[in-house]
């Protein structure tokens, strides 16, 4: 018997997951693929405001997620750090004193942030003289600097599930909700494996529905819950290239189409450019680049770049479906980003969660729960729960040394000297102060750390994100739990596959 059932497991899934258990409730997550794997590991990896929403007059979702921005900078310091985006002044666009008007409200909406972590207010560049301008056209002489943050949103999702765990609630991936009968006072719901086909049975005394673009179809087609609220896919694209230019900053580009598209440091030697705001039809689980939204990023990037990116040139692209809610917009980029809870309370409570932001998942969670709470019986063992937590304590592995990943990265250097610098350093940005109890604490030896895969991944490694973070595929581990994919070649891969199939056969039969 649990309290609370949460059906999906991204990043708003997780998130409540935490906060729940963290609070003393008897928490289940069901997944039916791997975490993060549709919309939480397709975003554009920030965290910040939504410059762009300001447009919309969206100051709510603008503030609340600019200081959950400085919320998440010290929770997760090491998949998460402040980054400085460049804005050119384009002259036939917006014109400067409304960038300067954005921005000015930008900054001050993040001022209220109780005393953490303030990043540098904006400045303006001129680009004549600042690096910033050397791979862009001449045409651009003038660029606005502002900052907001970058975050490893797949790992993120992880490390809300692993802290999840660490607070007593069970996580089953590869698990597909099938079914529910509910009672007044309980579901219980049906489960599938979906690598065994087995079946089984789970109880809870309120389901948090968290399904991403599955949340309507799984509130009425198996909650078997009338309801009016509707959801809108919108599918957001990227592309990898090469890195395009040598500075540590990102670009925001303004088009004529109103959008805007980043051109962003990625993995060390890649730009990652994005995204796409095109309304979704078919399948969410099947979602992939058009060769039309390639065509529209590599012209949107190459209206600024004096060198031009071509399809040629892109070497991965991903693409994810977000499920906004449906506020009639007449246009995708118009949509909302905000979050909308609704509450069925006509016999066994279920709350479903529609919309959000990568950034804003931790406020969801909160509003979840405070919904949540007053429905549940009160407990038969007398314990009170606890209250809000989640604002102070840093997500696994975020509890770094004095001197934060920069002296985890040279404490590796004496304690695995077999460990190249880039290794040493991917180590120390995925694991955090963890990155000890995935690796050892010694190894002089190569072969202590296993078989190498290729680009730095070796067997204990692989070995941890299947026992501790739920990896059971090769493409887990190299694109959601890193992103080793854009290394390691066909051969490596097949190994690494092989390497895991053995290792999951062996546990069976043990």
């Amino acid at each position: 018997m649990y309290d609370l059932a949460v059906i999906g497991g991204g990043v708003n899934g997780c998130g409540i997951a935490r906060d729940a258990a963290g609070r003393g409730l008897d928490v289940v997550v069901v997944e039916k693929g791997d975490l993060a794997g549709a919309t939480s590991s397709a975003s554009t990896k920030l965290i910040h405001g939504g410059l762009r929403y300001l447009e919309h007059r969206e100051f709510r979702l603008v503030r609340e997620a600019l200081q959950e921005r400085a919320v998440l900078l010290d929770a997760l310091p090491h998949i998460a750090w402040p980054l400085r985006f460049v804005l050119p002044h384009h002259r036939g666009l917006r014109p400067r004193w409304m960038i300067r008007l954005g921005l000015f409200i930008y900054d001050h909406l993040a001022g209220g942030n109780g005393g953490r972590r303030k990043l540098p207010g904006t400045r303006r560049l001129d680009l004549s003289r600042d690096a910033a301008g050397l791979p862009l056209k001449d045409d651009y002489r003038t660029a606005f600097e502002y900052s907001d943050a970058w975050v490893d949103d797949a790992r993120l999702v992880v490390l809300n599930a692993l802290d999840a765990q660490e607070n007593g609630a069970r996580i089953l991936t590869r698990t597909e909700f099938t079914a529910a009968d509910r009672g007044a006072d309980l579901w219980t719901l049906s489960l599938r494996d979906v690598e065994t086909g087995e079946v089984s049975i789970i109880r809870a005394r309120a389901v948090v529905n968290a399904a991403g673009p599955w949340v309507a179809e799984t509130l009425v087609d198996r909650l078997k819950v009338k309801t009016p609220e509707r959801v809108r896919l919108v599918r957001g694209s990227h592309i990898v290239v090469p890195r395009l230019f040598d500075h540590d900053r990102a670009y925001i580009f303004q088009n004529a189409d109103n959008r805007i598209v980043f051109a962003i440091p990625y993995e060390d030697d890649f730009t990652l450019i994005g995204t796409t705001d095109a309304d979704h039809k078919g399948d969410p689980g099947r979602v992939a680049i058009t060769p039309e939204e390639v065509d529209y990023l590599c012209r949107a990037v190459s209206g600024y770049f004096r060198r031009p990116v071509t399809p040629e040139m892109v070497v991965w692209t991903y693409s994810g479906v977000r499920p906004l809610y449906d506020d009639g917009a007449s246009k995708a980029q118009e949509a909302t980003r905000d979050y909308v809870l609704t509450v069925d309370t006509a016999a066994a409570p279920v709350i479903s969660a529609f919309g959000g932001k990568i950034t804003t998942f931790r406020r969801l969670a909160e509003a979840a729960l405070a919904k949540l709470e007053p429905l549940l019986p009160a407990r038969t063992d007398g314990r009170a729960l606890r209250g809000p937590w989640t604002a102070d304590v840093p997500l696994p592995g975020g509890r770094l040394p004095a001197g934060g990943v920069e002296a985890l990265v040279q404490s590796l250097a004496l304690s695995h000297p077999v460990l190249d610098e880039r290794t040493r350093r991917r180590l120390a940005r995925a694991y955090g102060g963890y990155v000890h109890r995935v690796i050892g604490d010694a190894a002089a030896d190569p072969s202590a750390l296993g078989e190498h895969f290729g680009a730095g991944l070796h067997a204990r490694e692989v070995a941890w994100l299947m026992d501790h973070e739920w990896a059971r595929t090769a493409e887990d581990v190299l694109w959601r739990r890193t992103k080793l994919g854009l290394r390691i070649d066909a051969a490596g891969v097949r190994r690494l596959d092989a390497w895991m199939q053995a290792r999951s056969s062996a546990r069976l039969a043990a």
